[in-house]
């Protein structure tokens, strides 16, 4: 986009008076026709993908779904058995309680939120990531928040948030905290996955002071 008269003038003053320029630390996104093209190379890579065992197992490979410039990017661990089947994240009861979760606090999937998951295709019956498969498949994350720029990250479960912030604490001790991922130190927020919340119900409340958290922290970088 062209520098306006008011920028350009003032960036010339401010060269005349000796003064550097002030920089916002947030980098800018890549520009229309090449993030286009970013994303359709990342999703043909994905999908040729061999890096690991899965490719092999799985059905469709599982990249994301949602608003490509979305400021909240929700991350989870890896697809189930019906994300495979449908090659979309969080489908299911778990995610009809996921999109529920974040209708609460004013996002709606496809609109102004970007959800995905640290591994692309789906682990047989459902088991944890092994290590590495999560090395294998972590840089195409690392990719989408470079195209994306969310300005928060939502990490839904201990395996996500484990892996994504290289720790080995418990989610309970993490919850309430604001974590940074990735070179761009995006914050990072984590909470309960909704599957997990499926089977203790009576731990929504404290998924919905999660939330809270994260919408306040979110009005802050806004």
């Amino acid at each position: 986009m062209a520098e306006s008269g008011d920028a350009r003038r003032r960036a010339h003053y401010l060269t005349a008076l000796g003064i550097e320029a002030w920089l916002p630390r947030r980098a800018p996104a890549p520009a229309a026709a090449d993030a286009t093209q970013a994303w359709q190379q990342l999703t043909d890579e994905v999908a040729r993908c061999t890096r690991c065992d899965l490719h092999r197992t799985r059905t469709r490979p599982v990249l994301g779904v949602g608003d490509r410039q979305a400021q909240w990017l929700v991350v989870g661990e890896a697809p189930g058995a019906e994300e495979d089947r449908q090659g979309e994240p969080f489908v299911g009861r778990a995610g009809q309680l996921l999109d529920a979760m974040l209708r609460a606090i004013g996002l709606v999937r496809g609109r102004n939120v970007y959800i995905a998951n640290i591994l692309k295709s789906r682990p047989p019956g459902n088991r944890d990531p092994a290590p590495e498969e999560v090395a294998a498949c972590l840089p195409y994350l690392e990719r989408q928040v470079e195209l994306i720029r969310p300005r928060l990250i939502l990490a839904v479960g201990r395996i996500a948030m484990q892996n994504l912030l290289a720790t080995q604490g418990s989610l309970a001790g993490m919850r309430g905290r604001v974590h940074e991922f990735g070179g761009l130190k995006t914050p990072l927020i984590v909470t309960y996955h909704p599957a997990y919340l499926l089977r203790k119900p009576e731990d929504k409340r404290k998924a919905w002071e999660d939330l809270k958290f994260a919408r306040s922290v979110f009005a802050r970088l806004a």
